[in-house]
């Protein structure tokens, strides 16, 4: 019943997708989830039960084929040792990012300018998503982006600034300072919880997975309505950030997703220890 409502769940985001890429369509808010964390529509769909979770009956037995799986008297369980000798540095380090990012203040003050600062002084051609218009032309845009200071914690949002755009932001980041920046009230901070998740899979439980995606999907369109882009076509209205209003708009939903993600940093870590014990 589980691994049926999992499924069912998760076609209601990975059908649609794919019937988008079948007839060759690009979604500007959607494609992303997908092609950014480049985990297949099917692994998402697959269930699997995580540790601690015994399973029965005739379908159960179908794990078995796995060596991760073994038979006991409560039923169908993953093994203690499941996770590999080669993945236990990588677990442990992702428990002690994960774990870094809870202690950490949130900060809530950056607005969604990055997506902004992707765009920063570029021609149309150069423009990413260049099949949908901005909200303003390219010096009015540079303006607002130059009112007032970048502040992104996100290395992999801040990698993407165009090149005038990054000695705005207030901090250079790089690679290697990944660990000390990162903080929950950045979007994509939230979202990578998906990437998180879906890199411990198939050891990790499939709903925890589905629940890490479905909150990186409401972020990501707060992420775009809050982006220069002209996404009316696709019925989302725009988080005006260039306003008071929008801004604290942007805040009250950032502060939201920052209440959201707090939990599934939690589970996290209690997969990564319940993993590693």
């Amino acid at each position: 019943a589980r691994a049926r409502a999992h499924e069912a769940r998760v076609r209601a985001w990975t059908d649609p997708h794919q019937a988008r890429a079948a007839r060759g369509e690009k979604h500007p808010v959607y494609d992303f989830l997908f092609t950014y964390y480049g985990f297949r529509p099917a692994w998402l769909r697959r269930w699997h039960p995580g540790p601690g979770l015994a399973l029965a009956g005739d379908a159960a037995r179908a794990f078995l084929a796995d060596p991760a799986y073994h038979e006991t008297e409560y039923g169908v369980v993953l093994r203690p040792n499941a996770l590999p000798e080669k993945r236990r540095p990588y677990a442990r380090w992702l428990r002690g990012f994960v774990a870094a990012t809870l202690d950490r203040p949130a900060h809530f003050g950056c607005f969604g300018l990055h997506e902004w600062a992707m765009v920063y002084r570029q021609t149309p051609d150069e423009v990413r998503h260049n099949q949908y218009p901005l909200r303003f032309p390219p010096a009015e845009l540079a303006a607002i982006v130059e009112a007032r200071p970048l502040a992104c914690s996100h290395f992999d949002a801040f990698r993407f600034f165009t090149a005038p755009a990054r000695p705005l932001n207030r901090v250079q980041l790089a690679r290697e300072t990944t660990g000390d920046q990162e903080q929950s009230g950045c979007l994509h901070a939230n979202m990578d919880l998906y990437k998180w998740a879906h890199k411990l899979a198939p050891l990790a439980p499939a709903e925890l997975i589905a629940d890490c995606f479905e909150l990186a999907r409401d972020i990501r369109e707060l992420d775009m309505r809050a982006s220069p882009y002209d996404l009316a076509a696709l019925d989302f209205a725009p988080v005006k950030i260039e306003t008071p209003e929008g801004r604290a708009d942007y805040e009250r939903h950032q502060r939201a997703f920052a209440s959201r993600a707090r939990p599934l940093r939690e589970r996290l870590v209690a997969l990564c220890d319940q993993l590693l014990s």
